[in-house]
């Protein structure tokens, strides 16, 4: 069996001055080699990592409080803590601890010297103790001047605090309290009021002790009702033992507890509106304070979630419809007190307080609480709620879709708190704002979990789609049967941005399962209703709405769109709103210029075919323009497929070949020079094509690598010969290589060889350019009687029928002027 004497939880305070639950394992101490002495060491009980590894240094302040607890500071901002299980456990560390510092076990601190100075050194030597003068009346200003004087010294703090308790001087300056009281000395008070917040800011829990006992506490309290700067003594006492009643609304067994609950309440309101705020350099000086009431709540909690029997009277009582009203709300807010209370928990600690309240059954007792008519039990129940869907979302889904199999819609909790959420009375809906986020967090995808088994996400979206999206659209649908919104009052219109907040949220994270909603029941051409509303914070909601299902460019989306003429109502509202520049204008615009900087084409064509008139005359931005310039460059592609293919052929500068071209283009002929015929006339026959085939296409693929496209030839008629006019046109489809079926006489292989090679010297007779050369201009071919006979299958197509195709043809011919034949016919190729 686990040894519990030695099971303890590990705490550091943080810059808030707040405990952090570090884990909790088992302490133990010995010599560790590493650190050169005896150390605390603490193991965790879950994994039996080393949560703490702490050398007892001999000159280091530990302090043992509330029998259970052992604080010590290791640098200047770091404190930790040790909150044993049983006393038993820390009497045998204190001991370990006190027998390395050479103290007495009996004491509850270890003095600290390291900030004394060389003078308090010497001071220390000659004077082991601190004298106190007499508890006096005549003496209580020399004490106070006493107490203040040693508030800055850590050394005089330390003497100042051990004399206080050694000679139990407290209790002995509360007696005065009641002299000075009874004698209505205010002079006394004023005095008693410097020295007991001077004890205070001594931070030390033996003192706190004393102060905060039973018998003690309300004298302190009395004391601090006299502060010097005020004209009139607050009334403190009063207000605890009248104003403030304790409500036992189960009655609570164990006495300690009991007692605990009284002194934390009182502790907590001393340290909020009894003591001054505490300034720069005193704040420090209270953690101790704070370490109190942090560790009492620790400890109540713990002691609460023990108790069976009390929980299970709590639940029972809650849900028993026997227990009257007054009964029902006393026990609801406490649990809501009691939830509250856990928030100032570590997460450990928290998470096993909710564990426990939902094994009790706090979801069912909640879910029966929020069916009944009392406002203020439904509003504490509320915020149980919140506390419980903060904490994890997830228990919550799990269990709204187990009762969904035993249950009606009507009584599921998730709609009643939709129901709630519909129903505030509060003019200002600060309840239905507090529900809208609840049920936000609840559908956030971002939350739900995911397992190999199933996935909570579409478990969830599915229960919630069939079962509660009924119900939060109910007011919408109510409120927008007509063509503008039946109530308009100002409570309605908050409301309905609520529900569209969160039909936003959905649009933006839950996919097909909201957009089968919206597309099924029409929702969007309901919301659009609200354009027409008074209330310009509605009519944005709305828009808002549909601008978030644009914005997902979703073409179900955008043929429900344009199905139902959704744009009807925004334009109705932008031109209602008129020339007035405000939010409604900028909006209406952003969403169209969204649609244009997007080029969704559907909704582009739907606007301007529908409403380009109404919108043809806005020009104080270029939107509507640009939208109409999108359209009809749109439309010019759909009317001229090859246009748009061509025009997008010449972006990348690249050629393809249609694959329906290809049977029909049998055979290509092309012009030779005249000169390069040795017969007078040159046929190209298909027979002669293999044989040439490799002489021919060499000259004609370094062109077409070069160049990555093909040119239209025509040829002119030669005016200084009777030769006719050949004009060649390849009907191309546009491959990078085209095949070519090509035939040459015998004659012809040689001669286009050496023109291929004496072109590509300048100046030669056969160059361009050249004034000799067959095709310089003012140049006539030596031979004029041979003509060359050149067919073309499918006749003269273009490749693109421009409306300047003239003008370009007459640019081409005169640069045609100045190449040579030769040229021409590798072009020709």
């Amino acid at each position: 069996m686990t040894d519990t004497r030695r099971r303890v939880k590990v705490y550091t305070l943080n810059e808030d001055r707040q405990w952090d639950d570090r884990g909790t394992g088992h302490v133990s101490s010995g010599y560790v080699e590493r650190l050169k002495g005896m150390s605390l060491l603490v193991r965790a009980e879950s994994d039996g990592s080393l949560l703490l590894e702490s050398k007892i240094n001999p000159n280091t302040a530990y302090q043992k409080q509330q029998d259970t607890l052992i604080v010590w500071s290791e640098a200047e901002n770091y404190d930790l803590a040790l909150s044993f299980q049983e006393k038993a456990g820390c009497d045998e560390i204190w001991e370990k601890i006190c027998q390395v510092q050479g103290k007495d076990p009996s004491v509850d601190i270890t003095q600290d010297l390291v900030d004394e100075s060389e003078e308090e050194r010497f001071d220390d030597m000659s004077s082991p103790g601190l004298e106190l003068p007499s508890c006096e009346l005549s003496r209580l200003e020399e004490i106070a001047e006493l107490v203040a004087s040693s508030l800055p010294s850590p050394l005089r703090r330390e003497k100042l605090a051990l004399a206080l308790e050694n000679e139990g001087y407290i209790k002995k300056l509360l007696e005065l309290f009641h002299v000075c009281e009874d004698l209505e000395n205010i002079e006394g008070l004023h005095h008693l009021y410097e020295i007991i917040k001077g004890i205070f800011l001594l931070n030390r829990t033996a003192l706190f002790e004393v102060m905060f006992s039973e018998e003690c506490i309300m004298d302190v309290i009395g004391c601090l009702e006299y502060d010097p700067t005020l004209s009139q003594p607050r009334k403190h006492r009063e207000f605890l033992t009248k104003t403030a009643k304790f409500k036992e609304v189960i009655p609570i067994s164990d006495p300690e507890l009991k007692q605990k609950i009284h002194q934390t309440y009182r502790v907590q309101y001393i340290q909020d509106m009894v003591l001054p705020t505490p300034s720069v350099f005193e704040e420090n000086m209270l953690s101790t304070l704070h370490s109190f009431i942090f560790f009492n709540k620790v400890e109540i909690v713990g002691m609460l979630q023990e108790d069976e029997k009390f929980l299970t009277d709590l639940f029972a009582q809650l849900t028993d419809e026997a227990t009257d009203e007054e009964k029902r709300q006393e026990l609801v807010n406490f649990l809501k007190e009691f939830c509250a209370f856990s928030q100032t928990l570590q997460p450990q600690n928290r998470d096993a307080f909710f564990k426990t309240l939902s094994n009790m059954g706090i979801l069912p007792a909640l879910e029966v609480i929020l069916g009944m008519d009392d406002t203020q039990v439904r509003s504490a129940a509320t915020d149980i709620f919140s506390y419980l869907v903060e904490y994890n979302p997830s228990m919550v889904r799990e269990f709204v879709m187990q009762e969904a199999q035993q249950n009606d819609d009507d009584i599921l909790l998730i709609n009643l708190i939709i129901e709630h959420m519909i129903c505030d009375t509060d003019p200002e809906l600060g309840g239905a704002v507090q529900l809208m986020g609840l049920l936000r967090t609840l559908v956030d995808p971002e939350n739900m979990l995911a397992t190999a088994n199933k996935t909570e996400k579409t478990e969830f979206l599915g229960f919630f789609y069939k079962h509660c999206m009924h119900v939060l659209t109910a007011p919408l649908l109510a409120n927008t049967t007509e063509d503008k919104p039946s109530k308009d009052d100002f409570q309605t219109a908050q409301l309905l941005a609520l529900v569209l907040e969160l039909l936003t949220f959905c649009v933006e994270h839950h996919t097909y399962h909201i957009k089968n909603y919206i597309i099924n029941k029409d929702i969007l051409r309901r919301v659009l209703v609200l354009m027409a509303s008074k209330h310009a914070f509605l009519a944005l909601c709305a828009l808002r709405f549909k601008r978030k299902i644009i914005g997902l460019k979703d073409e179900f989306y955008n043929r429900y769109i344009m199905k139902s003429f959704l744009f009807e109502p925004v334009v109705k509202a932008f031109l209602n709103n008129g020339s007035r520049y405000n939010l409604m204008n900028s909006a209406i615009i952003e969403m169209f210029e969204f649609i244009r900087v997007e080029d969704i084409k559907s909704l582009t064509a739907h606007v301007i075919e529908n409403y380009w008139k109404a919108l043809e005359d806005v020009d104080y931005v270029q939107t509507f323009k640009g939208l109409k310039l999108r359209f009809e460059q749109q439309r010019e592609r759909q009317d001229n497929p090859k246009l748009d293919s061509m025009r997008s052929i010449l972006r990348n500068h690249r050629y393809r070949r249609d694959a329906r071209t290809l049977e029909d283009e049998e055979e290509m002929w092309f012009n030779t020079d005249e000169d390069d015929m040795e017969d007078g006339e040159a046929v190209v026959s298909p027979s002669d094509k293999t044989k040439n085939d490799d002489d021919i296409m060499d000259p004609i693929s370094k062109f077409m690598e070069r160049k990555k496209c093909m040119l239209k030839q025509r040829a002119r008629e030669m005016k200084e010969s009777e030769e006719k006019e050949v004009l060649l046109k390849t009907n191309l489809s546009g491959r990078q290589s085209p095949s070519f079926k090509l035939s040459l006489s015998s004659g012809t292989k040689t001669n286009l060889t050496s023109q291929s090679s004496a072109t590509s010297l300048p100046g030669s007779p056969g160059s361009p350019g050249s004034p000799g050369s067959p095709g310089s201009p003012g140049s006539v071919p030596k031979s004029t009687s041979q003509t060359a006979a050149i067919t073309t299958k499918g006749g003269l197509v273009g490749l693109v029928d421009y409306p300047d195709d003239d003008e370009d043809d007459d640019e081409d011919e005169d640069k045609e002027d100045t190449l040579p034949v030769s040229k021409k016919a590798k072009f020709e190729s």
